[in-house]
């Protein structure tokens, strides 16, 4: 599976399931948006892989997206969550910090769990650096690219005119031949990173529709809540907004998570408009613009009206109407144009590096 194949499906309503193994993470990087550290919570894995398990052929999302703190401190866990995705019909891929290749080899039991996923995503920048040098980082993912599993890199910078992206992303594209994809985004205001990290960039949405893709695809969260949303905020509100709780791994399986998120009238609208509009739409404009775009969906629950609105208009066949042709244009812009506007816009292009044959 090829990066862009993952992010052309990133807009379709319940096409991927992002699952947070742990937020455990032997690294301390000073941007990291979860504060990971080695006494991080992570869900029970036996909820895990009986919420996979619950895939069917019928009912499955097409994409499992592995990430954490750092997923591959449970490879055994990686490897039967990745082989019972698998069983049902849906790919995987993984995202890692790269901890393990400071031992300038991939140990057997990370290659084994690498090995079993459809798509192996590296965390590289500035911060990553100061842990793990950038030659072992590159030479580990030329290993597992030997192995046959297709790679990617996942780079952080300060924004578009950082210095820094622009030397690494040459000297991938150097090391690579322009053969392995990246994936370039900036630092937010999250985690360790909210003491010291600009302002997130603010989306020039005025209060026009403005269709949110990142509530497309559930997320499971530390705590095996199921979550709408994959922002940070969202993902570690206690208790998490109404609108954007799905469900619990202990007590759901995906046909009941992927069914509500489906149906949720209010979701749909987020989905279709974005949340911005909606409080434009439904008369409290001057409340939408608070905070920024994520911001205002996290605080629907404060403003009823806003939100009954937005229930109204996602209802019935026109609601789920409208929420398929936002999920129908933004999949037809395609992956590069999804980057330009949740990622680092100058560097878009570069998740379309696919010309691996594998």
């Amino acid at each position: 599976m090829r990066l862009s194949d993952l992010l052309r499906l990133r807009p379709v309503p319940g096409a991927g399931l992002l699952l947070t193994l742990t937020r455990r993470c032997p690294l301390s990087c000073a941007h990291c948006s979860t504060a990971s550290t080695m006494s991080g919570e992570e869900p029970d894995g036996g909820h895990l892989l009986r919420f996979v398990g619950s895939f069917g052929a019928a009912d499955r999302p097409e994409v499992l997206l592995l990430t954490g703190g750092e997923p591959l401190l449970r490879p055994e866990l990686t490897t039967a969550l990745a082989v019972a995705a698998r069983a049902a019909g849906t790919r995987s891929a993984l995202l890692s910090g790269m901890f393990f290749a400071r031992s300038g080899r991939v140990p057997g039991r990370i290659m084994r769990a690498v090995t079993a996923v459809d798509h192996f995503s590296a965390s590289l920048d500035a911060h990553h650096e100061r842990e793990v040098p950038r030659a072992d980082v590159l030479r580990a993912v030329r290993e597992i690219r030997d192995a046959g599993v297709p790679v990617s890199f996942h780079l952080t910078g300060s924004g578009p005119g950082d210095p820094y992206l622009a030397e690494v992303t040459a000297e991938i594209r150097r090391e690579f031949a322009d053969r392995v994809p990246m994936l370039v985004t900036e630092v937010r205001p999250l985690g360790r990173a909210a003491a010291w990290a600009g302002a997130a960039r603010v989306l020039p949405d005025g209060d026009r529709p403005l269709p949110c893709a990142l509530a497309a695809w559930p997320v499971v969260a530390f705590d095996g809540t199921v979550l709408a949303c994959c922002n940070q905020r969202a993902v570690d509100a206690r208790p998490a907004p109404a609108h954007l709780r799905l469900g619990h791994i202990a007590e759901d399986g995906w046909p009941a998570v992927r069914r509500r998120s489906g149906a949720s009238p209010v979701l749909r609208m987020v989905r279709a408009a974005g949340p911005v509009h909606l409080y434009a739409r439904h008369g409290d404009g001057g409340a939408g613009g608070e905070g920024g775009y994520c911001a205002s969906c996290h605080r629907l629950e404060r403003h009823p009206g806003v939100l009954a609105g937005a229930a109204r208009d996602g209802a019935g066949p026109v609601g789920e109407l409208l929420d398929a042709e936002a999920a129908r244009r933004q999949t037809a812009a395609g992956p590069v144009a999804l980057v330009r506007r949740h990622g680092c816009a100058p560097y878009a292009d570069l998740v379309a590096l696919d010309g691996d044959p594998r």
